[in-house]
């Protein structure tokens, strides 16, 4: 015959079985795994990275965010994605000045594909760029 807890445990004992049964824990049943989450699908052709990375930082620079700041390399810009970034802010602020900051958000949105399609991506004039893997 087993013995059981000290009467001063008992109590303790009761209220940890209620937590763990409360919390659906059991030291007999295996955790079920999570499923993988899957990665939402991103920007894939040259162009379309150059979009993404080129018009995100122009929309910050012209609104003025703490990491606006960061260098073209910092920003991960090749030279050539550099040069769509300056064309884009200075439309920018010109449009915010006459339309607003929304229109001029569109517009950097407008202007950068058009000019990464053109481009191809514009990475070919950075002498650090490397084509992906």
């Amino acid at each position: 015959m087993g013995t059981l807890p000290p009467a001063s445990v008992r109590p303790a004992l009761a209220a940890l079985l209620v937590a763990l049964a409360l919390s659906g824990c059991s030291a007999s049943a295996p955790a079920t795994p999570h499923p993988t989450p899957t990665p939402a699908s991103g920007p894939s052709s040259p162009a379309q990275v150059c979009t993404s990375l080129v018009s995100y930082w122009a929309k910050e620079t012209l609104k003025g965010t703490y990491w606006s700041g960061l260098d073209w390399e910092q920003k991960g810009l090749s030279n050539q994605q550099y040069e769509i970034h300056e064309e884009a802010v200075a439309a920018g602020r010109a449009e915010e000045r006459t339309a607003g900051r929304d229109k001029a958000l569109e517009l950097i949105d407008q202007l950068v594909a058009r000019r990464c399609a053109a481009a191809d991506g514009a990475t070919w004039s950075s002498e650090n760029w490397r084509p992906p893997t």
